[in-house]
């Protein structure tokens, strides 16, 4: 029996010591490199709220001229049936999703005329109260170069896999806001629960 626990601990030992070494040989030959690659995501992730973007119009077309930064504040979104006022940035990494709500690189703006897709924490200061929302409820956008309204015609609990849910499309304005379900999950969630909106005129 004490062979074993002998031969078990020094399993143990040549592990530990294996991963330290593998460990300084990649801190050595790629120290450099991981450094610069998470300078590189920091710069990202800095909060832009100050940068000036108040030349930012719709154009001809529904383009805009000079999009906003990454990581900058942009707009604000207002739903009044749950009291939510937030601001909303572009960028959906997790250091803007601490500030606020993300908009999706991916999607297009409000007043593009196509598919905005933005996501925000199920905490209570921000989408906790989203299971409260019904088909014909209203939401807000207001940005620096115009006020935009929506009203939800459907709700959908999906899998954080079904992409297919979130469809970027350009032919009509529909903005799509998700957070992570169930509404009062502490950690990684699976599940995500999308309202739909359309763009009212």
């Amino acid at each position: 029996m004490s062979k074993i626990i002998k031969a078990t601990i020094i399993s143990l030992m040549v592990a530990f010591i294996s991963t330290i070494a593998i460990l300084l040989i990649i801190h050595l030959f790629f120290g450099a490199k991981i450094d610069e690659a998470v300078s590189v995501v920091n710069k990202v992730s800095i909060d832009l709220e100050n940068k000036n973007i108040e030349e930012t119009v719709i154009e001809s077309g529904n383009k805009l001229k000079n999009y906003p930064e990454y990581g900058t504040k942009y707009a604000t979104i207002e739903i009044p049936k749950i009291d939510v006022n937030l601001p909303v940035y572009f960028g959906d990494t997790l250091d803007v999703l601490k500030k606020g709500v993300g908009h999706s690189s991916g999607s297009y703006f409000p007043g593009e005329g196509g598919s905005i897709i933005y996501m925000g924490h199920n905490s209570k200061n921000t989408f906790r109260r989203f299971s409260e929302l019904q088909i014909g409820d209203s939401i807000k956008v207001t940005t620096n170069y115009g006020e935009y309204n929506y009203k939800i015609y459907d709700m959908q609990l999906i899998k954080e896999t079904e992409l297919d849910k979130l469809p970027v499309q350009k032919d009509k304005e529909i903005l799509m806001v998700y957070t992570c379900y169930p509404f009062n999950n502490i950690g990684y969630a699976t599940q995500r629960y999308v309202v739909y909106a359309e763009l009212q005129k």
